[in-house]
């Protein structure tokens, strides 16, 4: 009898490209898998409302000093691209001058994938209220319901699309935003399409050397965003909001220059910091990668000038 051939022992090429294609996707399903936990841990929030038929989610931040007797402040703080609430709360350190100065401050949550704010006029017209408006507002009413917010002292501020969203609610909610702040802005809603019920105070911090929102202006390279130059957008900011055009220097703090526009209409400052050498980062706050975002300067403590900027301010309700 003929003896039979052996099986070959080794493996055909289209089995090892089959092989390696189904460890490849199981590796990209575990990452996948691995993204969804961080991100689940690390989107951290206590609060939820619905608007505009959304479920939406916000951190709150309530220091032991709050007393229902008395009207306390309230601080929106809005994260950046692809970001969460718990990073912004994290890297500006605003809790912890709630506790030092008793105000309430909240972190609310963009939506989408990547996390953000809409703030510009692509959902439609300018004039289109837009959904995350809404719910700043919806987020403001729920909160003056469970606590005794001073409704004449609401500020918003935030990091990169977080700051332009800041300017978003200046433009729509100037009504309910006393002061606004701005970290690394995005300002991509129209100017002049801005058109808000009373001039809004500003204040600003941008780096020179931010990689993601260019000082300058220009495309956002990651993004492909039409962007303002920045020390260009403050100085019209600061003429909407009837300012002398000559702005006064501020005292310098190592890598950092600082202008303040006057003589405002109903007393609406701008100012507006620059970071020679500063990356797309919040000014004395958390460090992020170098690498990814640039420095990050601690000549300057964006939160306390900040707050120290907002406390100048309250809405005239007569």
């Amino acid at each position: 009898m003929g003896m039979r051939p052996r099986a070959k022992t080794g493996c055909r090429p289209g089995g090892i490209l089959l092989a390696s294609a189904l460890i490849l996707i199981g590796l990209c399903g575990l990452i996948m898998i691995l993204l969804v936990v961080v991100s689940s841990r690390l989107n951290v929030t206590n609060g939820e409302i619905v608007s505009s038929d959304q479920k939406r989610t916000y951190l709150l931040y309530v220091p032991e000093s709050y007393d229902a007797a008395t009207p306390t402040p309230l601080v929106v703080s809005l994260h950046g691209l692809v970001e969460w609430p718990a990073h912004q709360m994290q890297i500006s350190h605003w809790n912890k001058l709630a506790d030092r100065y008793g105000f309430v401050v909240v972190y609310p949550s963009g939506t989408g994938f990547p996390r953000h704010w809409q703030t510009n006029a692509q959902a439609g017209s300018p004039d289109t209220p837009m959904t995350d408006v809404v719910f700043i507002s919806d987020l403001i009413d729920a909160l003056e319901q469970q606590y005794n917010i001073d409704g004449t002292r609401i500020y918003a501020n935030g990091l990169s699309n977080g700051g332009g969203m800041s300017y978003l609610l200046a433009c729509k909610l100037a009504d309910r935003v006393t002061a606004i702040g701005g970290v690394s802005g995005a300002y991509t809603y129209p100017l002049d399409e801005c058109k808000p019920s009373r001039p809004v105070p500003m204040i600003a911090f941008h780096g020179t050397s931010d990689p993601i929102v260019p000082y300058s202006g220009g495309q956002s390279s990651p993004f492909h965003w039409a962007l303002p130059a920045i020390p260009d957008w403050m100085q019209k900011w600061a003429h909407r909001n009837g300012c002398d055009d000559r702005p006064a220097e501020l005292p310098s703090r190592g890598q950092v220059r600082g202008i303040r526009y006057t003589d405002c209409d109903q007393d609406a400052d701008v100012v507006f910091y620059t970071i020679q050498g500063g990356g797309h980062t919040w000014p004395g706050g958390e460090a992020m990668p170098e690498i990814i975002v640039g420095h990050t300067t601690q000549d300057i403590d964006a939160t306390e000038v900040m707050w120290e900027f907002f406390t100048q301010y309250s809405m005239d309700r007569d």
